[in-house]
């Protein structure tokens, strides 16, 4: 295979279509809180925090492979969870049922800083079996 096409695949086609999926979660009308509208509260913005770390990681991952060093790809990918989070919730805006917050964009960022964390700080002193995964993933 072209190295170009496998780069292209590997690297960049998990950030399109996890950005897709963003997207279609924030296409859908909100569905209406249960009685625990608190517990609702907390699975939905732990949700939130999850898809923008994978999200910062699959960046930080084609940023890093394309040449860019660790920190500022690191940055970058914290930096567009932020736009990619606010961008979402304008999309929000024109949705039924659902309303942009400023409050999902920070939990969106923090989502990523945290993915980053991860990656910097965690991964490194890792178990040696997660290590070579993350490696053989071209995470660390």
């Amino acid at each position: 295979m072209n190295p170009k096409l496998k780069s292209l695949l590997n690297l960049w086609l998990p950030i399109v279509i996890w950005a897709l999926i963003i997207f279609n979660f924030s296409a859908h009308p909100a569905v209406q809180a249960s009685v625990t509208h608190w517990q609702d509260f907390i699975v939905k913005k732990f949700a939130h925090l999850i898809e923008y770390a994978i999200f910062a990681t699959l960046w930080y991952r084609a940023l890093k492979e394309s040449g860019i060093d660790k920190k500022m790809a690191g940055l970058y990918a914290i930096f567009i969870c932020l736009a990619y989070g606010a961008t979402d919730e304008f999309h929000q805006a024109f949705t039924p049922t659902r309303e942009p917050t400023i409050r999902d964009v920070t939990i969106d960022t923090a989502g990523g800083i945290i993915g980053i964390f991860i990656i910097w700080k965690l991964l490194p002193k890792a178990p040696k079996k997660l290590k070579i995964w993350a490696e053989e993933l071209h995470i660390i």
